[in-house]
């Protein structure tokens, strides 16, 4: 199902190719794509830690949505709790998320109903694995487990084979 807007979210350090699955499929069912960002309080709030600022995953975040998105619309938003914009704007008919946070969208369609606004339909992305079978993230990228396309490095903090077919 296509819809006019959709809504996604997360903290977006160290964009890696799950960042890229939770945008394709928003992009796909949306026409309109509002991306709340986590604000730096509020990952600090949560336990994360971030390595890239704000600022910088905002950036890197549009780069690669120009890149692999040209012309679409989108709408990125700073989220200082766990419903940002999908809340606030009667606009939004879907969210896209993934398991861990699909437990969230009960919550946020609660406060929805009480604005008099549909509940958003959700629309769930699987993890991307690593070549260990295990969910790409930010931590792991973090700890040096894995670079930002799932693939295991050899040490940690070390880097990537080189592949010529690929450098």
């Amino acid at each position: 199902m296509r819809y006019r807007t959709v809504a996604t979210g997360g903290t977006f350090d160290h964009f890696h190719k799950g960042h890229l699955a939770l945008l394709s499929r928003s992009f796909e069912a949306g026409d309109k794509v509002v991306i709340g960002v986590t604000s730096d309080a509020f990952a600090a709030r949560e336990g994360k830690s971030p390595n890239q600022p704000y600022d910088e995953r905002v950036s890197e975040l549009e780069s690669a949505i120009r890149s692999y998105f040209p012309g679409r619309e989108y709408l990125i938003a700073k989220l200082d709790d766990y419903f940002g914009p999908g809340i606030a704007s009667p606009e939004v008919q879907a969210i896209v998320v993934t398991r861990e946070t699909a437990s969230r969208v009960p919550i946020a369609n609660s406060l929805r109903e009480k604005k008099g606004y549909s509940p958003l339909e959700v629309i769930v992305v699987d993890y991307v694995l690593a070549e260990d079978q295990k969910p790409i993230s930010s931590t792991r990228i973090r700890r040096g487990e894995i670079d930002k396309e799932g693939r295991l490095l050899s040490k940690r903090g070390a880097k990537p084979p080189m592949n010529p077919e690929r450098d």
